[in-house]
């Protein structure tokens, strides 16, 4: 069961230059949950990965992982840290192999030590991938370059993972052996933060969940409890 939070936001308002895209937000992660954000197109669901990741900073509030300020850090030394994003769309290096791109997700010093230990959990977790480390990423299927995302960010041997839309246009077989990575890598003392806009999986995946509407966290709690609010039932569902 979790017991320490292991990522605390606190009030924070994140801008696009002049564009306001998170008004107040505050969430707290638990180790070794597996916690879903969910919401719409545009409702600020990237934009709050992008911001606990380091990519952009908030103009107000605070970012703290494992009681430590992080909220202007760098992206790198967020990484270094125990934060590892999956990004919506994968962006894996195409002309590189498989192994190459595994490579380059161990290159902060703290996994660099542990790289040969954290590719072999890659290979165990995706057996695919060993078999077709010496093949270029971009001639794989989608769903194979999802799992070398995800290996990428295995590999720098974080302590909490970020994932953006991970079931993006992929087949549902392929989600379905993706969502049983997740919950063997959790198992592994992982913590899993994922988006989604599939609410109907989310809910029968994560623990808890944060619904974001326009930027804002509208809802959050247990799984069960939110399949009984009216209020998701009639946005989600059309109960």
């Amino acid at each position: 069961m979790p017991e320490e939070t292991l990522l605390k936001v606190s009030s924070i308002d994140t801008f696009y230059g002049s564009l306001q895209v998170l008004w107040d937000i505050s969430l707290e992660i638990k180790t070794r949950e597996i916690v879903a954000i969910i919401g719409a197109n545009g409702s600020g669901k990237s934009s709050l990965l992008n911001t606990i990741s380091g990519m952009i900073h908030p103009a107000r509030g605070s970012v703290v992982f494992e009681g430590r300020e992080i909220t202007l850090s760098d992206p790198f030394r967020i990484v270094a840290l125990g934060i590892s994003q999956v990004p919506e769309g994968r962006r894996i290096f195409p002309d590189m192999s498989v192994y190459e791109n595994l490579k380059m997700g161990s290159y902060n010093h703290r996994a660099r030590s542990k790289r040969d230990r954290n590719l072999e959990t890659v290979y165990e977790h995706f057996p695919v991938l060993e078999s077709r480390k010496n093949q270029l990423a971009k001639t794989l299927s989608g769903g194979e370059q999802q799992m070398v995302a995800v290996g990428c960010a295995l590999m720098s041997d974080p302590k909490l993972m970020l994932l953006d839309e991970m079931s993006l246009g992929l087949a549902p077989l392929v989600v379905n052996e993706l969502y049983k990575v997740l919950k063997e890598i959790r198992s592994r003392g992982i913590t899993i933060v994922f988006v989604e806009q599939n609410v109907r999986r989310t809910l029968s995946e994560a623990e808890r969940a944060y619904i974001l509407e326009t930027g804002r966290i509208v809802l959050s709690g247990n799984v069960e409890d939110l399949r009984e609010e009216e209020k998701v039932k009639k946005a989600y569902f059309g109960a």
